[in-house]
């Protein structure tokens, strides 16, 4: 699995409407793309959840590497490039992903922290899996997944809510989840269910 992120600053003036009509009309075609668990369509809103400009992004979690080649090599990504530009797209292997117990996805909280040099990688690897096995038990928590970047050793911890994000560590952003495209979220496994 991949978890893909990308983002793109906007103007202030930025009239986000357009986003969230451009989000709604889209959602369905991504409701439909094979070997994706989930698509955010994400708006962090000057003034709210600690944003201090306004910036549409997008959050994927892809079940293979082929997917995501897909999407960059069949043209999914010419209509982000050409209303936007070429963003730089944030790529990590996905660790661990879970479905939670809640339905509707509100927020989306995406936490990234530097992995210290003198980490156990297996041990810090088994510790984040645990988890994030137990915050996709937590109610309200739609889905969960932990990623690593071996290049810049970086982790990325997700989780989809419907509780609007409080208390969040100075490495976490949160994001209005706008649409959440599903084509296989279900079929993701629950720590419920384990």
């Amino acid at each position: 699995m991949l978890i893909t992120h990308y983002s793109h600053r906007l103007t202030a003036d930025y009239d986000l409407d357009i986003l969230r009509a451009r989000a709604e009309a889209n959602v369905a075609r991504w409701a439909a793309m094979p070997e994706l668990y989930f698509k955010g369509f994400l708006l962090r809103q000057a003034g709210r959840l600690g944003a201090i400009a306004n910036v549409y992004s997008a959050l994927y979690l892809w079940r293979h590497d082929a997917a995501f080649r897909d999407f960059l090599v069949q043209g999914r990504f010419k209509t982000v490039t050409d209303t936007f530009g070429r963003a730089d797209i944030d790529v990590r292997v996905a660790l661990d992903a879970r479905k939670g117990p809640a339905r509707e996805a509100r927020f989306a909280v995406v936490d990234t922290a530097p992995i210290p040099v003198d980490a156990s990688l297996a041990g810090l690897c088994a510790d984040e899996i645990a988890l994030n096995r137990q915050v996709a038990e937590e109610d309200g928590v739609v889905a969960a997944a932990v990623g690593v970047d071996a290049r810049t050793w970086t982790l990325t911890r997700l989780r989809l809510t419907t509780a609007e994000p409080t208390g969040l560590p100075a490495t976490a952003v949160a994001y209005q989840v706008l649409q959440l495209a599903r084509p296989l979220l279900e079929t993701l496994p629950s720590s419920r269910q384990d």
